[in-house]
């Protein structure tokens, strides 16, 4: 079997300013990886490499994953690549019920989650080795939708089917997706606001898991498949048991 290397790879995290992300980063970073985090916010990408550390190993690009010419170019100019990942969501004033939603912010979550992906795949995946990945991030909503989240679970779900059609498509190209259960990252503060901690205290009491998720359980996740050369077409679920309960 031909071992899939994390050291000296070269992996772009898109989402990697902040949660899921950062902590995949500062995982593949810590193994000998050369990253690049990527995002819309400069001055969230220069607090993430100032956090990270590793000035050697890390850079950062401003991009918008939802702009087709910006992915393109990126792409273009970014040189060899290795695996890509993207935890990127942009799901302000999504967790609505429907006579509130608006429509400008149902079709963020889904340039955000799906054509987003499907940009990063359609661009990133000439620039991989046969032996590359691309892994996503879809989430438990999918499985347990909830009242307001109807927008949010229908994308997760639309990603799925991406990821498994992408794995077919795009072979010997290995493409997964992690899903996420209740993880205790930045972007609770636009779904719960100041119920935040409540909510996620609610939460771990129901879980066979007792707890909710941290970051760094996804990140072990996104390694995983990563490095596992056997694994495509798969959704990974970190959940803590969420879908039995």
């Amino acid at each position: 079997m031909t071992e899939i290397r994390i050291e000296g790879a070269e992996i772009i995290v898109v989402g990697g300013s902040s949660g899921m992300g950062l902590a995949s980063a500062r995982r593949l970073l810590d193994e000998g990886a050369r990253v690049t985090i990527a995002g819309r916010s400069a001055e969230r990408l220069e607090a993430a490499r100032r956090e990270l550390g590793h000035p050697s190993d890390l850079k950062t690009a401003t991009l918008d994953l939802t702009r087709e010419e910006e992915v393109a170019a990126f792409f273009r100019d970014c040189g060899p690549v290795d695996h890509i990942v993207s935890t990127a969501a942009d799901i302000e004033g999504a967790y609505q019920l429907l006579p509130d939603l608006k429509l400008s912010a149902a079709q963020r979550v889904v340039e955000s989650k799906f054509y987003g992906p499907l940009l990063l795949a359609k661009y990133g995946a000439p620039c991989l080795p046969p032996s590359g990945s691309i892994t996503y991030t879809s989430g438990v909503a999918a499985y347990r939708p909830a009242a307001r989240g109807s927008v949010v679970a229908a994308v997760n779900a639309a990603l799925e089917g991406l990821v498994r059609a992408l794995a077919v498509e795009l072979a010997p190209l290995r493409i997964n997706a992690v899903s996420p259960g209740w993880v205790d990252t930045p972007i609770w503060s636009f779904v719960a606001g100041d119920a935040k901690q409540a909510t996620l205290e609610a939460m771990a009491m129901r879980l066979p898991a007792g707890r909710v998720g941290r970051p760094e359980d996804i990140a072990d996740a996104i390694r995983f498949l990563i490095g596992n050369g056997f694994t495509t077409g798969t959704i990974l679920h970190v959940e803590g048991g969420h879908r039995l309960v």
